[in-house]
């Protein structure tokens, strides 16, 4: 089968790899219909390479059709139309048990020290081939994968894999007072549905980009904007929008590598070119992060406010002002989404012809597989408009 592989630092290949099989009786093989780049994946593309391996196969925002199911799997069978979340998870492990679906005990990474197993997304967590491909071997199939109705198109569904639990989990996370106001910082993929389920919950949503096109598709949905470009100092730009006070909450979809932090930046370059030997153990020991979104979120919300990072980060070292955050008593909450945790929220509103959540005004781009490296290269540039790009094996 065709599926995109990695290469090395803005290198990604779409070549022939081996078929999936099943391999555990928990197992199922889906034949994918459309798959997501996701702003994360953008961090293989140029930061993460050191657990990288050559071949991996990436992507982890799949949807499509079972083939093939493994002897323990009940709930799906072949034929039946289905999303896959990014996270593997058994559904009756402790943490499962807590509807702490990323932190899964049966897929967590032990010798990483990480969460539960991702597909597509380095050896920190697992190192499972990514759906990103025409067939994906989708373990944990008893409980993972989402059966979606036959008939709408992908677009109505496939972001149940990631992007709207993510953004649905950051709103939640943000911990809104009704009627409340947030900022969110970044309008990739997940801060425009962030942006979008905010308002949708009836809170005021002021959102930050420096993109043009971004800007415009988060007005499109009525949310207010700051262009990063002009506003110069923009905490001050959203206090002066707020009383002087700041929004009650900020979501952080930005993450690790935004501007603004020219030393940072410096020094994942400078990693960037060490043997993965030695790159590996810096990045996750001493690794420092560029945190002008985060620092910028600290100044902008209100005192006693809440700071909902959805961003990836992946620093040890990270300098945080922890006077000023003590100081204003900010709560911090963050993480990988719960994607199962959030389907029952996001099911009606993905069903609903109103498309309430304005799935169908997302996807920038939509591209045959075999355009995967061309995908990569306009979605990490900004170019072309790209904001979401699905691919179609």
């Amino acid at each position: 089968m065709k599926a995109v592989t990695w290469h090395g630092k803005r290198d990604v290949r779409v070549e022939e790899v081996p078929d999936p099989a099943i391999k555990e009786p928990t197992d199922a093989i889906v034949k994918i219909t459309s798959t997501g780049i996701c702003g994360s994946d953008l961090h293989l593309y140029e930061v993460m390479g050191p657990f990288m391996g050559e071949g991996d196969v990436l992507g982890h925002e799949p949807m499509g059709i079972v083939q093939e199911v493994g002897a323990e799997v009940t709930h799906i069978v072949p034929g039946d139309r289905v999303v896959i979340p990014f996270n593997i998870t058994c559904g009756h492990c402790h943490m499962c048990d807590l509807k702490l679906y990323a932190q899964c005990e049966t897929t967590q990474v032990r010798e990483q020290g990480t969460g539960a197993a991702l597909f597509g997304y380095t050896k920190l967590y697992g190192e499972v081939p990514g759906g990103q491909a025409e067939y994906l071997r989708v373990p944990q199939a008893h409980f993972g994968p989402i059966k979606v109705p036959q008939g709408p198109p992908d677009e109505r569904f496939v972001y149940l894999s990631d992007v709207l639990p993510t953004a649905w989990q950051a709103v939640a996370y943000a911990d809104l007072p009704e009627g409340g106001s947030v900022t969110v910082f970044g309008l990739g993929p997940i801060g425009q549905m962030s942006a979008r389920v905010a308002k949708h919950l009836g809170h005021r949503v002021i959102a930050v980009d420096g993109v043009a096109e971004r800007l415009a598709m988060a007005r499109r949905h009525g949310i207010e904007v700051i262009d990063a470009r002009e506003a110069g100092d923009v905490p001050e730009a959203v206090r002066e929008l707020t009383g002087g006070r700041g929004t009650d909450s900020v979501i952080d979809a930005v993450g690790m590598e935004a501007h603004g932090s020219p030393m940072a930046k410096l020094a994942h370059t400078a990693t960037g070119l060490l043997p993965d030997m030695l790159a590996a153990p810096l990045m996750k020991n001493a690794g420092v992060d560029r945190l002008a979104a985060l620092n910028q979120a600290i100044d902008t919300v209100r005192r006693g406010g809440t700071i909902s990072i959805t961003g990836v980060y992946g620093g040890m070292a990270d300098p945080l002002p922890m006077m000023r955050m003590f100081d204003k008593g900010i709560t911090l909450r963050m993480g990988q989404a719960h994607v199962k945790r959030w389907i029952d929220d996001l099911m009606p509103l993905v069903s609903d012809d109103t498309d309430p959540l304005g799935v169908m005004d997302l996807a920038t781009h939509r591209l045959p597989l075999d355009q995967a490296p061309h995908a990569y290269e306009i979605f990490q540039k900004k170019r072309d408009g790209a904001i979401k790009i699905l691919l179609n094996p």
